[in-house]
């Protein structure tokens, strides 16, 4: 549903957040480690949500990504998805088509547009709080387990 950019920019979200709400700030190597996104590919990301205000940036020693607590309880996950994939996904077309509206529906667009309304209404109400009191009270992952072990 989400790119691959926005899923591996929610999951960073999340775990600066959780390190955040610790005290701790964190680096590109750990943050690309912890959402298994190659190294570059994340730096890309984290440059876009720390444009957007969503993720804060300090140089040097004692440096790395962080998010003040004022702003863990007030980003929404709508921000994120709109700095990373737009609104594309919760106000287009089903099936992709350039124009589809209420006048000139696709084949899905009513069914879709419920989806739609679910989905913005969750972007909307949803927190970078609560998802990173899921993860830090082990009630949500940011990892697939390994069942082959």
């Amino acid at each position: 549903m989400f790119s691959k950019a926005c899923e591996y920019g929610i999951r960073a979200s999340i775990f600066i957040a959780t390190k955040s709400s610790q005290g701790i700030r964190v680096g590109i190597k750990d943050v690309a480690k912890e959402i298994d996104s190659p190294e570059p590919f994340t730096a890309k990301i984290m440059q876009i949500l720390t444009k957007n205000g969503i993720i804060d940036s300090a140089k040097g020693v004692g440096g790395g990504f962080e998010v003040s607590t004022r702003a863990i309880k007030s980003i929404k996950l709508i921000q994120i998805v709109d700095a990373i994939d737009g609104d594309n996904i919760y106000k287009g077309c089903g099936i992709g088509l350039k124009e589809c509206s209420e006048v000139h529906p696709c084949p899905v667009h009513n069914q879709f547009k419920q989806i739609r309304e679910l989905l913005l209404d969750m972007l909307t109400n949803t927190t970078l709080e609560e998802l990173a009191l899921g993860v830090k009270s082990g009630d949500s992952f940011l990892k697939t387990l390994n069942i082959n072990n």
